[in-house]
């Protein structure tokens, strides 16, 4: 391995290192919006670190971010692994995404795309990873599926189903969450890729 591959495998190092922090501090930050979906689903802003590493490092710097931030977290986790299991799920579900279609055109426009059309995929896995997925396990931990339901007709009444609730809250909810970080993205990505990347930025 020369020496140019070295430093860039240092740096790749050093930014995932970096980013994963950032984001596992920002996910101390949660906070729930109770007015509008159920109050133990949170909304933090953990996955914009891993948004601007992917489109920085490429994808697979995304989902590690994802996945460091995640295990960090697991120390002081509150729902025994289940949140942080959604987290990493949707997270890197999203990333991945974004990473890999603005991989192959680096503009602003691409960036703007790939952004969107990963969080409306984000919104729609998590109906199904919390229908099959998260939700099965919080059954199982002791948490009722009728006490589940009973939280989402606390805001609306005349939901009938946990799998109705997922459509009308969750999907909404999520995608909203992924569009903020891109938003965001957008704002600050362009005078930090220099930083990130040794170089001059690609956009």
């Amino acid at each position: 391995m020369n020496r140019q591959n070295k430093m860039t495998n240092v740096r790749y190092l050093t930014v995932t290192a970096m980013l994963s922090a950032i984001a596992f501090v920002l996910m101390l930050f949660d906070f729930p919006i109770a007015f509008l979906i159920p109050s133990f689903i949170q909304m933090d802003f953990s996955e914009l670190p891993a948004l601007i590493g992917s489109f920085a490092m490429g994808p697979a710097c995304g989902v590690m971010v994802c996945l460091i931030k995640n295990v960090l977290h697991l120390t002081i986790s509150s729902t025994g692994g289940v949140g942080e299991l959604s987290n990493f799920i949707l997270g890197a579900v999203f990333v991945a995404i974004a990473g890999n279609i603005y991989k192959h055109k680096k503009t602003k426009k691409s960036a703007v795309v790939s952004g969107l059309v990963a969080a409306l995929v984000m919104g729609i896995v998590s109906v199904f990873s919390n229908y099959f997925v998260v939700y099965p396990v919080y059954y199982k931990a002791g948490m009722a599926e009728e006490a589940i339901l009973q939280m989402y007709q606390a805001i609306a009444p005349s939901m009938k189903s946990v799998l109705q609730c997922l459509i009308c809250f969750n999907l909404p909810f999520t995608i909203v969450k992924g569009l903020i970080a891109v938003v965001i993205c957008m704002l600050i990505y362009k005078p930090l890729s220099p930083v990130l990347k040794g170089r001059l930025s690609e956009y």
